[in-house]
């Protein structure tokens, strides 16, 4: 995958492949797709970090994908919505799992009513708007109720990748670079803080995360090694261990996304 540096934007410009709906329809169609979407039930991330805010209401991940989290939301005590563009992949959730509440929409433009949610999940999925993420914040804005909560997350621009950005190791984004495959930004994390305040969003928690990912994919001689330790499946308790350990040690250095949770202002 192709990296660029967007200097005015301080970002990273990924280019590979659109990320359309028949994308993520064709990313998501695979055998196991029920046993996937039931082996998320008790998701410790998506859990540990809404109960840590909230332990029950109406919450929405918006961008939902394969539906896991709403199917881990739902079974564990929340009243769960998920929205998603990907149709073929919307009517086979809701071909497995017609108790989940899962549409087909766009989360620029949501079919619920002001102040309807007590939460809202956003799950890397800003990153892939090349126009921006605005009016998805608008709706952020809209439909989380006062007080509510935006569990966010996205690539960042971690110290490893800014300190690559002062070596000159991205090459330099320009007008000349064919957008038609453009799959997805690595943002700074101090302009999404900005720009949620600027909707009337606080910042509760932060936390980087994932930096096994982040370290490999910015290291380009050790990723042969470390791909295999990143995609390992077997039965080997010490390797999976391991593997934690690194992963949760590199996080602050070259982690590849950053969690952010917002809190919605009451009026004054």
């Amino acid at each position: 995958m192709a990296r660029y540096y967007d200097k005015v934007n301080h970002c990273l410009v990924y280019i590979e492949q659109k990320a359309s709906s028949d994308f993520w329809d064709s990313h998501w169609n695979i055998d196991d797709f029920k046993s996937m979407v039931e082996g998320s039930k008790n998701n410790s991330f998506i859990l540990k970090n809404t109960r840590r805010f909230f332990q029950k209401g109406k919450i929405l991940e918006g961008g939902c994908g394969m539906g896991g989290n709403v199917y881990c939301l739902h079974y564990n005590g929340y009243s769960a919505f998920g929205v998603d563009f990907a149709r073929k992949t919307v009517e086979k959730i809701n071909k497995h799992f017609p108790e989940l509440n899962v549409t087909e929409g766009d989360v620029r433009n949501l079919k619920f009513d002001d102040d309807f949610f007590n939460g809202y999940w956003s799950l890397g999925v800003i990153e892939h708007f090349y126009e921006g993420y605005d009016d998805i914040l608008k709706e952020m804005e809209r439909v989380v109720n006062k007080g509510g909560y935006v569990f966010l997350t996205f690539p960042y621009m971690s110290p490893l990748r800014r300190f690559k950005v002062k070596l000159g190791l991205y090459e330099k984004y320009n007008n000349d670079i064919d957008l038609n495959n453009f799959y997805q930004f690595a943002l700074d994390a101090v302009a999404v803080k900005n720009n949620f305040k600027k909707h009337g969003f606080v910042l509760k928690y932060g936390k980087p995360f994932d930096g096994l990912k982040g370290f490999k994919d910015e290291i380009s001689i050790l990723k042969p090694i470390l791909q295999k330790l990143y995609d390992y499946k077997g039965g080997n308790y010490l390797i999976h261990r391991f593997r934690s350990l690194l992963t949760n040690f590199l996080a602050k250095f070259s982690a590849h996304c950053m969690l952010m949770i917002f809190q919605k202002k009451n009026p004054k």
